[in-house]
């Protein structure tokens, strides 16, 4: 089963846990200081997903085997919760929604839509394994080197977060990136599911991304005919780590609807 961190909920009441999939090459301990926020009055349970931080390892990596990993830890919660993902984990979320959707009684889709798109994040998984590990003790030197192949510091900061640097044996990355690259075509489309979930959804995007276009809006209520729309101004495809209270405090409204 997947890896998990479990919040538990501050002033425990009957709200049901929330799930948060988290996007590609990350971790459930991004969202660590959201999920403990959001935990106030219900459980929140982070997840890793496949080949991502302490969750196991897999040959594949496509949406229908994702989504089967979710259903398995609302198994463990009780059979029912309410379900946040972004970028690919929100895909992993439609996917559960749209073919098991009496799990989930409210679905927050972040920044992305039930589409195929075009770009590719492969050489971000080369520019990781590329990476010479060799000596390494501290992440302003692995800053260094990466700056090598990734310019943006804010994407180097992101990925170091998934380097182990304390582990046996040496430092390695909590990523199976040899399956994430060949798996990408799969991680970047979208298997063409079918299906309805007509409970409440909101789909939540930065108001400077163009991942969820206009013309994207008629699949998504094809697909989520109860769904709603948000922005957050001044934010792109990471809305979540660059307004994090707007982000957390929009979740919130919408879930206790």
């Amino acid at each position: 089963m997947l890896a998990t961190i479990r919040h538990p909920a501050a002033t425990p009441t009957d709200a049901l846990p929330l799930v948060i999939a988290h996007g590609l090459y990350g971790s459930a301990r991004n969202w660590g200081v959201i999920a403990r926020r959001l935990a106030d009055v219900r459980d929140v349970v982070a997840v890793d997903m496949r080949n991502h931080g302490e969750s196991p390892r897999a040959a594949v990596h496509g949406y229908p085997e994702m989504a089967a990993d979710l259903a398995e830890v609302i198994a463990q919660l009780g059979g029912r919760v309410d379900l946040l993902g972004h970028s690919m984990g929100g895909k992993a979320a439609m996917q559960l929604a749209l073919t098991q959707g009496a799990l989930v009684r409210r679905l927050v889709v972040a920044d992305i839509a039930p589409v195929a798109y075009g770009h590719d994040q492969s050489q971000h998984a080369r520019a990781m394994r590329g990476l010479d590990l060799t000596g390494l003790t501290a992440r302003g030197e692995a800053d260094r080197r990466l700056a090598q192949t990734v310019d943006e510091p804010s994407l180097r900061a992101f990925f170091l977060q998934s380097l182990d640097l304390k582990a046996e044996g040496g430092p390695r990355w909590r990523l199976n990136l040899d399956v994430l690259e060949a798996e990408m075509p799969k991680i970047v489309g979208w298997p063409g599911t079918q299906g309805v979930f007509d409970g409440p959804a909101l789909f939540l995007t930065g108001a400077d991304s163009h991942y969820v276009r206009p013309e994207h809006r008629e699949t998504i209520r094809a697909l989520f005919p109860a769904t709603r729309f948000a922005k957050i101004p001044g934010t792109g495809h990471w809305l979540h780590a660059e307004k994090p209270r707007e982000f957390e405090e929009t979740v919130r409204v919408f879930l206790s609807a």
